[in-house]
């Protein structure tokens, strides 16, 4: 990782505290539509810059893929009306040209786009000695290292307004979501590129507009800038990602019912509190790293057993045994189901490894 990257958020290029607000519908579908709803999303009041695709990647042949070069007229045409920046999606050195000529605020580089090296390259060449505002949304997999890529490949170029969007990634096991959250790797940008801003997309996450608000609650509560909520004056007839949009009237309420909590508290009180049950989590830390340390010990020592005996590492009824006590202890003392199989299987890698390492390991001959 490059650690001179320098960023300018989104949001101080819009001069905007927090949340930053970006909406509009998903897709540019007419005149008619787009300016309505920029209109509307204006007269809320809670709206910082439109957004619209424009040029939409979908995922099958015969679906509708964008209005293309009149929609971004139309677009244009919602900034002058409105007075808000506008922003939209773009794939390839063709449409950043159009955008540019055109007059486009901010770009953003789509998730199918982040996923392509090669095309961040070709998108990152086209804006070679132009800085404006990009903002780079996660590959549609959970791969850090490509969303970091794809950043460094702009930055690289000169971009420096930049800002990261989390719009939630592909996954067999997505619950009620379209694609999972997995805030883990949101957090994990935060910490290995410190100073880019990271906005969230609850929009995409969820796939169903009943779960916007929670999910956008939750993004602001990680400490990200803002959101990014598609918004159409008729969602149920979008003509694109019907579902996950909300009318301009129902994002005003969305962003009024958001509570924006600060990163820290002048507080002394709260400072000192703080410290103390900070200091209890230290201590606690320092006895579980002591206890999984102990705990290898005794797994090595399982695994030279087995060698002596000739067992195989593996013992598949006894690792279901521990993950149904172990699964049933967690509940009981009020941790989540989840979260104690994710840690069992941590555990249970780290054994495997320790008593693999003694039976690979050949012994001295006197």
């Amino acid at each position: 990782m490059n650690k001179d990257m320098q960023f300018e958020s989104i949001s101080s290029v819009l001069k905007v505290d927090r949340p930053l607000v970006i909406s509009g519908p998903c897709s540019a579908e007419t005149e008619s539509q787009m300016l309505t709803t920029a209109k509307q999303l204006k007269a809320t009041g809670k709206v910082h810059a439109l957004r619209a695709g424009i040029w939409k990647p979908r995922t099958r042949p015969g679906q509708f893929e964008g209005a293309g070069e009149p929609g971004l007229q139309w677009l244009v045409k919602a900034k002058e009306e409105t007075g808000l920046p506008i922003t939209t999606e773009v794939a390839t050195a063709a449409h950043v040209e159009l955008c540019l000529k055109a007059g486009v605020d901010i770009l953003w580089v789509g998730a199918r786009t982040t996923v392509n090296p090669f095309s961040v390259q070709e998108i990152a060449d086209a804006l070679r000695g132009v800085d404006v505002p990009v903002m780079v949304k996660n590959p549609v997999n959970p791969d850090l290292e490509l969303w970091i890529g794809a950043i460094e490949r702009l930055n690289r170029a000169g971009i420096r307004r930049m800002a990261a969007i989390h719009r939630g990634f592909s996954s067999f096991d997505k619950g009620p979501f379209r694609n999972a959250p997995m805030w883990d790797l949101a957090i994990e940008l935060k910490t290995r590129v410190p100073g880019l801003e990271v906005i969230c997309d609850p929009s995409h996450i969820s796939g169903n507009r009943e779960l916007i608000s929670m999910v956008s609650q939750k993004a602001l509560d990680l400490d990200m800038s803002g959101v990014m909520i598609e918004s159409h004056l008729n969602p149920d007839a979008a003509w694109s990602d019907a579902k996950q949009q909300v009318t301009p009237a129902a994002l005003a309420k969305i962003v009024e019912g958001l509570v924006v909590r600060t990163s820290s508290s002048n507080n002394k009180t709260f400072k000192d509190t703080l410290g103390l049950l900070r200091e209890q989590i230290d201590q606690l830390d320092d006895e579980i790293m002591q206890k999984l340390a102990n705990r290898m010990k005794i797994s090595e020592k399982i695994g030279q057993y087995k060698k002596e005996n000739n067992v195989t590492i593996l013992q598949v009824g006894r690792w279901e045994e521990i993950v149904q006590t172990r699964v049933s202890l967690g509940k009981a003392m009020g941790l989540d189901e989840g979260f104690t199989r994710d840690l069992l299987r941590l555990v249970h890698h780290e054994s495997i490894q320790v008593q693999t390492k003694v039976m690979n390991k050949v012994e001295e001959r006197v």
